[in-house]
């Protein structure tokens, strides 16, 4: 399973690598393409960011803070 940091850097990556294609002018389904790994691993580290540190954001909080979290929580597995 891939750390965080790896995620982060795996974007990191995929992003230089959008800017390339886009600076050597590809074709705009692949840029797109692209993007949508983009996107797709961003959600992945905002879903193992939730799972990892929920608990402990839950347990520092006011109610109504925690109510939104909750909120938060659920809206990102949903999406």
């Amino acid at each position: 399973m891939k750390s965080n940091s790896q995620r982060l850097n795996n974007i990191t990556g995929q992003i230089e690598g959008v800017k390339k294609m886009m600076a050597q002018g590809k074709d705009c389904l692949q840029v797109l393409t692209q993007l949508k790994a983009v996107k797709s691993a961003v959600g992945s580290l905002m879903d193992s960011l939730v799972e990892e540190q929920f608990d402990t954001c839950l347990s520092s909080l006011k109610n109504e803070d925690k109510k939104l979290l909750i909120k938060i929580k659920k809206y990102v597995k949903s999406n």
